[in-house]
């Protein structure tokens, strides 16, 4: 497509033909005043906030439904312009209880943060604000404050648009008129909490993060999301130095980071709200042992070198081909890597099995949600894992416990027991070796031997190949809960343990030596520069 140049308050700007203005504007760090105007919901021109003034024209432009042209020069924020805006803003301040003190989104309002830019008048309404509903539970997770509301439409048009599932309209007409729900409709839909995300305001409110912290005290970090194979770009957001304003819960939410290659402005509901397992009361904290039917903490020291004694005895006296390696799509490529040197090149473990199904699939949609609910399958197949290295399962391995054939069982973010069910752990029993590393407790950890804390993925730096090929960073947000390790780590204290070597010290160290395995990697730095956020 062509391109051509126009000017901006003075600066010069070069963008494709048919651009629109507000966009030519934000692509050279000018931001127009905006409520209904959202790059992936369309541009309706309902509020009436970003006018501009247009050298030539004799009337003021609505710059989200005006398409640059060549030598077009444009003010943003000239006397007209500006007055222009503060008397748009003055109407959609009209209503607008004062809630400020009490609102989840003060901190990260646009209307708080445009009346501060180009507001500040002297206000000419004198009649008294109409009252509408408040606090509203329109659906499971959603909470409507209609008298906040300023009309933008951004929530009917992603309902209408996006997930087509239309549950909220526009009723009425002038000043009567409301976003409600429709007829015997409810918000709960798999993709819900995106309204809450692109609501400028704070009249749509997440019932799980509401009145939990104020928005200053979080800090955002780029990562990725586990829930699925897609692997949307995501902010971690931490309450680190106020945990307690959030119930306990250092990772208060997840808000979806723009990326248009993999989620571009949303993410799904599973996703959201499974960040509550990073802080969850069954999070794994020391390295224990069952012995003598007595669980007791033990030290990473002692762990790793009884551990590691245990697996080359057994793996001499019983051979390798009894030990059953279960594995997650949930590793990064930094575990996977460590776990390939352990269990296949030094171990050489007669049974592995890392495939999702039955315990880690679920539904999927046409819109992000994939089947596979692991976020690195792809990262696992690029090393080998189900191809080069021939996969078990299930049945092979509980048939193997039942026989007396497999003697081992290291079991890594996954859980056994919900696929055979709790007559398996009857095989369980009598095993010389069972050892669950995991992040949270499940049931087969009552039954394991050994116990290894390893981190969450908001607690360790990473990276994830999602299932079109596309690897992405994940940034360490928080601290290790207790004395919880990444995977890789514990992977490479037991090669070293095991006399192997395993000179890495950091992801990064490890993403390196990683790349020279995987052709997809090569050429890439460990950095993975995060793309923004737009509001």
């Amino acid at each position: 497509m062509p391109e051509i140049t126009l000017s901006i308050d003075g600066v010069s700007v070069t963008v494709s033909e048919g651009a629109l203005v507000i966009d030519a504007a934000r692509s050279a760090g000018i931001d127009i005043p905006h409520y209904c105007y959202h790059p992936a919901l369309g541009n309706p021109g309902v509020c009436r906030l970003c006018m501009v003034e247009v050298e030539g024209l004799p009337k003021l432009q609505v710059s989200c439904r005006l398409k640059a042209k060549e030598g077009m020069v444009v003010r943003t924020n000239s006397s007209a312009a500006r007055r222009a805006q503060s008397s748009s803003l003055e109407f959609h301040l009209v209503n607008h209880p004062l809630d400020c003190p009490v609102c989840d989104q003060a901190g990260e309002c646009l209307l708080q943060d445009t009346y501060q830019r180009c507001g500040l008048y002297s206000s000419t309404v004198r009649e008294d604000k109409r009252h509408k509903p408040k606090r509203v539970k329109i659906g499971e997770r959603i909470v409507f404050d209609s008298e906040r509301c300023i009309l933008c439409t951004r929530c009917v048009r992603f309902l209408d648009e996006v997930t087509k599932t239309r549950e909220l309209g526009v009723f009425g007409r002038g000043d009567r008129e409301e976003v409600e729900l429709c007829p015997g409709r409810r918000v709960d839909n798999p993709y819900s909490g995106n309204i809450v995300d692109i609501c400028p305001v704070g009249a749509l409110t997440d019932a799980d993060f509401r009145f939990q912290v104020r928005v200053w005290y979080l800090a955002g970090t780029a990562s990725v999301c586990p829930g699925c194979a897609r692997g949307c770009s995501i902010f971690v957001h931490s309450n680190v130095q106020r945990p307690w304003h959030a119930g306990g819960r250092r990772v208060v939410r997840l808000k979806p980071r723009f990326n248009p290659e993999v989620n571009g402005y949303w993410i799904c509901d599973e996703g959201r709200y499974g960040c509550k397992s990073i802080d969850s009361p069954s999070r794994l904290k020391a390295p224990s042992l069952l012995k003598d039917g007595k669980v007791g903490a033990i030290s990473w020291e002692d762990a790793t070198k009884l551990v590691s004694a245990e697996l080359a005895e057994l793996c001499r006296a019983k051979g390798p081909q009894g030990l059953a390696v279960i594995l997650s799509g949930t590793l990064s490529n930094e575990d996977l890597f460590a776990a390939k040197r352990l269990f296949i090149e030094r171990l050489k473990a007669g049974h592995v099995l890392l495939r999702p199904g039955p315990d880690q699939l679920g539904e999927e949609d046409g819109l992000l949600r994939r089947k596979e609910k692991v976020p690195n399958l792809r990262g696992a197949q690029a090393l080998g894992f189900g191809t080069a290295i021939r996969e078990s399962s299930w049945e092979k391995i509980l048939a193997g416990l039942t026989s007396g054939e497999i003697w081992g069982l290291y079991v890594v973010d996954r859980d056994p027991l919900a696929v055979w069910g709790a007559e398996a752990g009857e095989a369980l029993l009598g095993l010389p070796f069972t050892l669950h590393q995991a992040a949270n407790a499940n049931r087969f950890t009552r039954a394991a031997r050994w116990v290894l804390p390893s981190t969450s993925y908001a607690e360790e730096d990473a990276t994830f190949t999602n299932f079109q090929g596309r690897t992405q960073r994940a940034r360490k947000a928080v601290a290790p809960l207790g004395e919880a390790r990444p995977d890789w780590r514990i992977f490479g204290g037991l090669l070293a343990a095991l006399g192997a070597e395993f000179p890495y010290g950091s992801a990064r160290s490890v993403f390196e030596a990683l790349a020279g395995e995987r052709s997809d990697l090569v050429g890439l730095d460990f950095e993975l520069a995060p793309d923004g956020e737009p509001r």
